[in-house]
This record gives structure tokens, C-alpha cells and sequence, in this order.
């Protein structure tokens, strides 16, 4: 039986995958939920029902590291970035343009976080991961080229959708810096954040109040594909970095497609079969990816979630503690080999 604890590419593979599925299925929702709606109260009731799941998923001190004073500034960005001008983008966008094409459009995310990850905190980008990439890119190209092909495709839409893609590859790689503290705790304080300044914006330019059955719908969307899913991309963060985390939540727009054409759009044609195949190409390079070498870790002091059978956790307690805690430690200075990714344990160069 296979260890994930072992495999952080496979581990933080599929923690991707459960974010980009959740955010993808979203896509088609939001549009069906928030028809008639204004932009700024979609977006806030999204993100309500994101702070929602926070609250309810916190975990206590002695398992995650909380959110620090120093954080703020942070979460003052990523709210801004990710919980109020990507959503309100995305929102206003998916009201101009089909639920497929916003979806798909949206893979350039992945271009964005990948880049800004390469540039900021110097993640290695091994041949597997760029070839990944490309791919990802090129189903992208084909899946939007398939939308071009069938007409009728709004182009303010579609600008709408990349102005959100932009947002939240920034606010992705802004939320690398808190990818050791408390999951929950972070999507709860950003998710405030943004849902109390767009809910302000809507009361402020008048927007209509939605019924109930669209408030509720888009409470519970928000509750699990921005919620739930920015918890699991968090935690695939956690395990092997920013820019592959970005490159397999590429996979989320043809999720979003695929679920567009569930409810009943038709506008797909043979190329979105070719663009799926090749993201599924790319995102498997990701979870087989292997990279393995003798590295030397510094002294490091820090605080997060861990546990003592990972090899890098060998500090003792008076008594040990069974799976993941959290606390101040120390790592003394060591070197040894084994497959790693670039998590906070190893930023080494290459």
C-alpha cells in the first residue's frame, strides 16, 4: 500500500485535485445562483459561506500554528487580491460571457501562480513540471480555442474572467507565506475580510437583495468550492509548493466545463475533448513527479503542524505525541537525501 505521508508530490497531488474540483464545480453555479444578482453581493455571500466552513473547521492550538500578528498584512492582501476582486471579477464576468468559456478561461491561473511562485520564493521548476505546464497551457488554448470555434463568446466577459485569473494567482502565492498556519483559521480571516468589504460595496451602489433560495445557494457554494476548496489548496500548498499546487488546480476549469455542460450547455466540440486530454496528461506528470537528492537543511526555527515519522521532526517530548501537533521547535542542521518538494523544509537552491 502506497505511504502519501512519504510521497509529498502524490499527497499535495490530490489535495489539488479535491480543491480544483470543488472550485471547478463552482463555476457553473455561481453563474445559475447569481443571475440577476450584482456582482458585490454574489461575491459576498460566496465568501460567507467560505468564513463559515473556516469557523466550523478550526482546529486548537496544540494541532495547527495559529495566524501571528505579523500575518495581517498578508491577509489584508490576499483578502483583497482573492476574496474581493477575484470573485467580483469572476462574478460579473460569468454574466456576460457562457459558463464554459469562463471556466475554461480560468486556467491562467496556473500561468500566473507558477510565474510569480518561480519569481517570489525561488521554487525549483523541474523539466517534468514545466513539460506539466506546457501542457496545462495547451489544453487551455485548445479548450478556449473550442469555445471561439461555436461564437458568440462576449469579449468584456471573458477580459472579466483573466482580470479574476490574475487576482488569485497573486492572492495563491500570497497565501504560500501561510501555508504552516492553521488552514481554517486563515480561510476564516480572509474570508471575513473580503465578504464584510463586498457586502458594503453591494449596500453602498445598491445592488438588489437576492431571495432566499439564491442566498442559500450561493452560501453553500461559497461554503465548499471557496471554502473547503482554498482549505485543501492551503494544505496541497503545505505539501509540495505554490507553483505545482497552481499547475494541478489547472484542472479545475474543465471540471467547470464538464459540470457547464452537465447542466446543459452544448457548445463543446472536439477540441475540448483534446484540451481535457491534455490537461489529464499534465496533471499526472505532477503526481508522479520524483525529485530526490542529497541536501543539507540549516538550523530552522519555526512553528506548525507536523508529525515524528516524516524524518525531518526529531525533536523529543517528555511524551510523544501520536500523529500531527503543533509547537515552536528547532531543526538542528543535517544533511541526507530523499524525494522532497519545495515545502518549507526545503528551500534550498538548485
Amino acid at each position: 500500500m502506497i505511504d502519501s505521508l512519504h510521497l509529498p508530490a502524490l499527497r499535495g497531488g490530490l489535495f489539488a485535485l479535491l480543491a480544483a474540483a470543488l472550485f471547478g464545480i463552482s463555476t457553473p453555479l455561481v453563474q445559475k445562483l447569481g443571475a440577476g444578482l450584482g456582482a458585490f453581493s454574489t461575491a459576498a455571500l460566496l465568501y460567507a459561506g467560505a468564513a463559515l466552513i473556516g469557523a466550523l473547521s478550526l482546529r486548537t492550538a496544540a494541532h495547527e500554528a495559529r495566524v501571528q500578528r505579523s500575518d495581517i498584512p498578508r491577509l489584508l492582501a490576499m483578502a483583497g487580491f482573492g476574496a474581493a476582486l477575484g470573485p467580483v471579477a469572476l462574478a460579473w464576468g460569468l454574466q456576460h460571457t457562457s459558463g464554459a468559456s469562463a471556466s475554461l478561461m480560468l486556467t491562467l491561473e496556473a500561468l500566473f501562480t507558477a510565474t510569480l511562485a518561480w519569481w517570489l520564493y525561488s521554487e525549483t521548476m523541474g523539466r517534468s513540471v514545466w513539460v506539466a505546464m506546457l501542457l496545462l497551457l495547451a489544453g487551455g488554448m485548445a479548450l478556449v480555442l473550442d469555445q471561439g470555434l461555436q461564437g458568440g463568446v462576449q469579449l468584456l466577459g471573458l477580459l472579466a474572467v483573466l482580470l479574476a485569473t490574475v487576482a488569485w494567482g497573486v492572492d495563491n502565492t500570497l497565501s504560500r507565506g501561510l501555508a504552516e498556519r492553521d488552514p481554517s483559521q486563515v480561510v476564516m480571516a480572509k474570508a471575513t475580510l473580503g465578504a464584510t468589504a463586498t457586502a458594503a460595496l453591494a449596500a453602498s451602489t445598491g445592488e438588489p437583495l437576492p431571495s432566499l433560495s439564491a442566498a442559500l445557494g450561493l452560501l453553500a457554494v461559497g461554503a465548499t468550492g471557496y471554502g473547503l476548496s482554498l482549505r485543501f489548496y492551503l494544505l496541497a500548498q503545505r505539501a509540495f509548493g505554490a507553483a505545482r499546487t497552481g499547475s494541478v488546480f489547472a484542472f479545475a476549469p474543465f471540471i467547470g466545463a464538464a459540470a457547464a455542460f452537465g447542466f446543459g450547455e452544448r457548445s463543446s466540440g472536439w477540441l475540448m475533448l483534446l484540451g481535457g486530454t491534455l490537461m489529464l496528461v499534465g496533471v499526472a506528470l505532477h503526481l508522479a513527479e520524483s525529485h530526490g537528492h542529497e541536501h543539507t537543511h540549516e538550523m530552522l526555527e519555526h512553528e506548525h503542524a507536523h508529525r515524528h515519522d516524516d524524518g525531518h521532526h526529531l525533536h523529543t517530548h517528555d511524551a510523544m505525541p501520536q500523529g500531527s501537533h503543533s509547537h515552536s521547535h528547532v531543526h538542528e542542521a543535517m544533511t541526507h537525501a530523499h524525494a522532497h518538494a519545495p515545502d518549507v523544509h526545503h528551500q534550498h537552491v538548485h
